[in-house]
């Protein structure tokens, strides 16, 4: 996939934990996994910003765009 979700990344920089994260955006751990695997196909901008509010960070800090090969 195209996007690549670093939510692993800013929960480590916060020193959080995934449970507490889904616990205060108010999803299940089930949801917050499939989001940070990649396996989601969508994203609320609701949930986005939660995300982004509670870990202090920008949307760009939790997503990224890279380029896939043509190989």
């Amino acid at each position: 996939m195209a996007i690549v979700i670093n939510v692993d990344v800013m929960l480590a920089k916060r020193k959080m934990r995934s449970n507490e994260l889904a616990e205060r955006i108010g999803i299940t751990t089930a949801n917050l996994s499939i989001l940070k695997t990649g396996k989601a196909k969508a994203i609320r901008f609701s949930t986005l910003e939660l995300i982004c509010e509670i870990l202090e960070c920008q949307p760009g800090d939790i997503m990224e765009y890279v380029k896939e090969s043509t190989s």
